[in-house]
């Protein structure tokens, strides 16, 4: 209540700070034009399916897969790399889960129904919000623009889905005017355990998710608005049934002030500064799993202030924006273990303890037109790290005399060079970049992986992770149809993994050993993709994706989670007020696995999808309805980023309605 109170206050403070004296509206159009122009995004859902979730729409890109321990919060993996070697933020700003094991990524804290767009970048591009390896996916709230006139708007969308008696309820509205803009929204999803493809039920697979926002935008001139913004989400009775315990109760409260000063004149065209406040609050724990002959308890804690502030300039055929970016952040957890008298405690360790991390950084991001058919785009960024351990103790038992606190350099460069000729484009780029340890890659102490049975222990004098990448594109595009290839190659010296350890003894009863992080010399990793599109008929549209990974260390022994050949495939037509589509996608067998991190060989699969809608008016309202299925053949399978090998969804009935208004 005391953290909720405090960001109120902030927030009020900020608002009231921002306040501009009052122009002439002689330039009244000009900031509407501007933020509508902005403001333009695509719709977060999927031809075949309309109430999907952020995890579901982020499937369809090409470069992100997911490791999944659940029904729910599922790990995104960008370009075959886990969550610490990419950036992931909510409208630029930094979100850190307060999870050991990853169970709560920045994604599981926003709905699709309060986000307008994903940004997704790829490698050093995404490196102007932070320091990376992997890119960075920003998460874009919806921000309805100023309109001359009152002007309200809003949908409701429901639905059921029938493998895992899922009901889910979105709502979101807006108000604008001239001078004012409201933003809102809010959902509900409740899920009971899915079934596989066997028709057998999958325990501990539940969840119920409750997710709210609200923004507020003031026109405090005729070039200058002030914002604030809110999301609350609650998760409760959340299960994992490929770990030990589950998520009892997980919170999340984000929220910022965004002032934003357009300029008529000069090469700067755009400044745009947000100060922001979150506070996560994720408890673990194993009430459900009588089982387990020792309880644990796994709760966390996280809470991060930040300042974002960038300037768009524009001369001539130059553009730029330059942002910088800084935050604190204070990460906490716990190991509480108990027997089976859960009044009595027998142990208790933090397994982060305390690790505040300090972080401020420059970047530039600059877009030249050399001609009208090509394009050079080139940048980077200086960032300094600081991390500082509250009980560094439990890091001296593995690591004596290991400094309090470390600081680090972290610099980045990208560049990349764009050529159109006729229906032909091409492209060529490079980057450099470092990333400094995660929490708990430097300060973690014995945080359990249930994927391969091993303790984990960070260390805080790890080495930068220093990338080196290169990428390409070509593509060819017509009324018909187009296909695009991309390909990336990264070498990433002292590429941070675990290894067994020859001191310790496991904690947890479940473990076979520990492992400490530590750098290998290199590590390199191939990804490559092809997209095509083909309007057989003017109604009926065809989609391909065919995508492939090799990771490997510096012995040439294969990484953890890089996922093998992959394809989708989707048809759609439309005929008047009817929609069909069908989809394919699949995986073939992963057969360079990492039996050292607790890999396996996983056989291939394939996952037939369809669905049906149709558009119609109640009182002039747009409605949809949707009815499909996924899985239709109930096809048991589990892929190789499936934690512990816990079997897909069978098959899933799926219907939803959708009202605009």
């Amino acid at each position: 209540m005391k953290i909720i109170t405090i960001a109120i206050l902030l927030l009020a403070t900020l608002a009231n700070a921002q306040t501009v004296e009052k122009k002439k509206d002689s330039l009244g159009g000009v900031l509407e034009e501007v933020i509508i122009i902005a403001a333009k995004k695509n719709k977060i859902e999927t031809d075949m399916k309309m109430a999907v979730s952020v995890d579901e729409f982020l499937a369809s890109s090409d470069n992100i897969s997911f490791i999944k321990r659940g029904a729910y919060a599922w790990e995104p993996l960008l370009n075959n790399m886990s969550t610490e070697r990419s950036l992931v933020t909510i409208d630029g700003m930094h979100v850190f889960g307060a999870c050991t094991d990853k169970m709560d990524p920045v994604t599981s804290y926003v709905e699709s129904n309060n986000l307008s767009d994903i940004d997704i970048k790829s490698g050093q591009e995404g490196s102007l919000h932070g320091a990376t390896v992997a890119g960075s996916i920003d998460l874009k709230r919806k921000s309805t623009a100023f309109t001359i006139g009152e002007n309200y708007k809003g949908a409701y969308q429901t639905g059921f889905e029938f493998n895992n008696k899922q009901f889910f309820n979105l709502a979101n509205s807006s108000y604008s005017s001239e001078k004012l803009v409201v933003d809102g929204s809010i959902s509900n999803r409740k899920a009971s355990n899915y079934s596989d493809g066997n028709n057998d039920e999958v325990q501990h697979s539940q969840f119920e998710k409750l997710n709210a926002s609200l923004g507020v935008a003031y026109k405090t001139s005729d070039l200058s608005s002030v914002r604030v913004d809110a999301i609350f989400d609650r998760a409760k009775n959340v299960g994992f049934p490929a770990l030990p315990m589950d998520l009892s109760l997980s919170r999340a409260l984000i929220t910022s002030v965004t002032y934003k000063q357009f300029f008529e004149k000069g090469i700067v065209k755009v400044w745009d500064t947000k100060v922001y406040f979150n506070a996560i609050e994720h408890y673990m724990d194993d009430t459900t799993r009588p089982e387990n002959l020792v309880h644990m308890d796994m709760p966390g804690w996280s809470t991060t202030y930040g300042l974002v502030s960038k300037v768009n300039l524009q001369k001539g055929n130059l553009s730029s924006e330059v942002q910088l970016n800084a935050y604190n952040n204070l990460s906490i957890a716990e190991m509480r273990m108990y027997p089976q008298d859960r009044s009595e405690r027998t142990m208790f360790a933090y397994s982060w303890p305390w690790v505040t991390t300090t972080y401020a950084g420059l970047s530039i991001s600059n877009l030249w037109d050399i001609s009208d058919t090509s394009q050079l785009s080139f940048g980077g960024s200086l960032g300094v790290n600081y991390n500082y351990s509250k009980y560094v103790e439990f890091n001296w038992i593995f690591h004596p005399g290991t400094p309090q606190e470390k600081t680090r350099f972290l610099p980045s460069l990208n560049t990349s060079y764009h050529l159109n000729v006729g229906d032909f484009n091409f492209s060529v780029g490079g980057g450099y970049g470092h990333r400094a340890p995660s929490v708990s890659e430097g300060y973690g102490y014995y945080i359990y992986n249930s994927f391969d049975r091993y303790d984990y222990i960070g260390n805080p004098d790890l080495k930068n992770e220093i990338s080196y990448e290169v990428n390409a594109s070509t593509g060819f595009e017509n009324e018909k149809g187009s296909i695009n290839a991309k390909v990336n190659y990264f070498y990433i010296q002292n590429y941070i993994i675990g290894r067994i350890l020859s001191l310790g003894s496991p904690m947890n009863y479940q473990s076979v050993g520990v492992k400490g992080y530590t750098s290998l010399d290199y590590a390199t990793l191939f990804n490559f993709s092809l997209n095509t599109k083909y309007n057989i008929l003017e109604n009926l549209h065809w989609k391909g994706t065919l995508t492939y990974a090799r990771g490997l260390d510096d012995n040439k022994k294969n990484l953890p989670f890089i996922r093998p050949l992959s394809y989708q495939t989707s048809l759609h037509f439309s005929h008047k007020n009817f929609g069909f589509g069908t989809a394919l996608n699949g995986d073939f067998k992963q057969n360079n696995y990492s039996p050292e991190y607790g890999e396996d060989e996983t056989p291939s699969y394939k996952n037939f999808n369809i669905s049906a809608d149709y558009t119609f008016y109640i009182n002039n309202y747009k409605t949809v309805f949707q009815v499909g299925a996924e899985n239709l053949f109930n096809e048991y399978y589990s892929t190789y980023a499936d934690w512990g090998n816990i079997p897909r969804m069978g098959r899933n009935i799926f219907t939803s309605l959708k009202i605009n208004f």
